[in-house]
C-alpha cells in the first residue's frame, strides 16, 4: 500500500503543472466499416511554460479527451527553448517554412502585442512573446502553419549564441549606441 503512494507521488510531481497547454485544432476523421461509420478525432496541441519553451504535438483517439491528452504528452516530450529578448520579443525577424506554409516574425517594440492569426497566435502566447509582429503566408492548414512557426523559432539566436559561435565578446557583436559606452552595451547583452 505505501509503495503505491510512492508511486502516485513520484508520478504527480513529474507531471510539471507550471506547463500551460492551448488546443489549435480538432478534427473528426471516419471510417466507413460494414456497419456504417465509425469516428475518431485528431487534436492538434500547443503546450509550454510562457518562459521561452514551447512544443507542440498531435493526437488521435476515438474519443476528443483521449485525443487531447495523447497530443499534450507528444508536446510535452518535443519542447524546445527558443531565447527571447528581454523576455517579452524575438531577438531578429526571421522566416519559417514547412511545406507549403510559410512564416514571417518579426521583433516589436513593447506595447505592440502579439499580432498573429490562429496557430501562430497559440504558439507565441505558450512561448511567453508579449511583442511580435507575425504574418502567415500560404498554406493555412493549422499543422502546417505550427511547424513552420517552430522551424523559423527554431533558426532564433540570441547575441550571446552568436558570438559564441565565433568566438568574440557580445559586446563586439551588438551595435553600440552612439550615447552608451561599450560597458552599457556589455550589460545589455547579460540580460539577452
Amino acid at each position: 500500500m505505501a509503495r503505491d503512494t510512492n508511486r502516485r507521488d513520484r508520478r504527480d510531481r513529474d507531471e510539471t503543472p507550471e506547463f500551460q497547454d492551448r488546443l489549435v485544432a480538432i478534427n473528426r476523421v471516419s471510417k466507413t466499416v460494414k456497419g456504417g461509420k465509425r469516428f475518431g478525432f485528431a487534436a492538434l496541441v500547443v503546450v509550454g511554460d510562457q518562459k521561452g519553451r514551447v512544443g507542440f504535438g498531435k493526437g488521435k483517439a476515438k474519443e476528443v479527451p483521449e485525443a487531447i491528452r495523447k497530443a499534450t504528452e507528444q508536446a510535452k516530450r518535443q519542447m524546445v527553448r527558443v531565447p527571447l529578448k528581454e523576455g517579452r520579443t524575438l531577438h531578429h525577424n526571421m522566416n519559417g517554412r514547412h511545406g507549403a506554409g510559410k512564416v514571417v516574425m518579426r521583433t516589436a517594440p513593447a506595447g505592440t502585442g502579439i499580432i498573429a492569426g490562429g496557430p501562430m497566435r497559440a504558439v507565441f502566447e505558450m512561448l511567453g512573446v508579449s511583442d511580435v509582429v507575425a504574418k502567415s503566408i500560404g498554406s493555412q492548414n493549422p499543422y502546417n502553419m505550427i511547424r513552420a512557426t517552430m522551424d523559423g523559432l527554431g533558426k532564433q539566436s540570441s547575441p550571446r549564441q552568436v558570438a559564441g559561435r565565433r568566438g568574440k565578446k557580445v559586446a563586439d557583436i551588438l551595435p553600440a549606441r552612439d550615447n552608451a559606452p561599450a560597458a552599457e552595451a556589455e550589460a545589455v547583452a547579460e540580460e539577452a
